[in-house]
């Protein structure tokens, strides 16, 4: 069955960071029965756990799929590990990192994935690009607008805008 209203967070803070990001977005749009919908804009955020670290680029991306989300964090890992995403340090630096949001109304506990994703509501990174994508999305169980969780999420780390949504491109052929 598709779910069209999937909802990602990406981010980066080693190499070229924007590139990273692009190529992300490039091979989720050419993984099978998966469409890209919409990103939001790129924000840059300061580094969150290990603090001593880059900034992060960071934006969200909607997408429509007919995977599972098992099937689709398999996937989404197999694009981490071919952009050389090492898994040393918990919040430590990446190339990119790939976390699947939201999946519609859907709320799912496994060993290896967690939906919505635990740390959504906590993370002004998150939460920004969230708000700019879906505002009037609503979290599944709590059935809050992610617009209201963006101005009341506690965190107090600087986040600012980097490149417009309409500035960000991504080649659907390449990558």
């Amino acid at each position: 069955m598709r779910e069209d209203r999937v909802y990602l967070g990406l981010g980066s803070n080693l190499g070229d960071r924007l590139r990273y990001l692009e190529l992300a977005v490039e091979r989720l749009a050419r993984l099978p029965v998966t469409k890209i919908i919409k990103w939001s804009s790129v924000y840059e955020s300061e580094p969150v756990g290990c603090l001593a670290q880059d900034k992060f680029l960071n934006m969200a991306v909607r997408v429509s799929t007919e995977l599972t989300p098992e099937e689709f964090l398999q996937k989404s890992q197999k694009i981490e590990n071919s952009l050389d995403r090492a898994r040393t340090i918990r919040w430590g630096p990446r190339t990119i990192d790939i976390d699947l949001l939201f999946w519609g109304q859907s709320v799912l506990r496994t060993d290896t994935l967690q939906i919505p994703h635990p740390e959504v509501d906590k993370r002004n990174f998150v939460l920004l690009p969230l708000a700019e994508l879906a505002p009037e999305f609503t979290v599944p169980v709590t059935e809050v607008r992610v617009e209201a969780l963006s101005t009341r999420s506690g965190d107090a780390s600087r986040v600012e805008l980097f490149l417009a949504e309409k500035a960000f491109e991504f080649n659907r052929d390449r990558g």
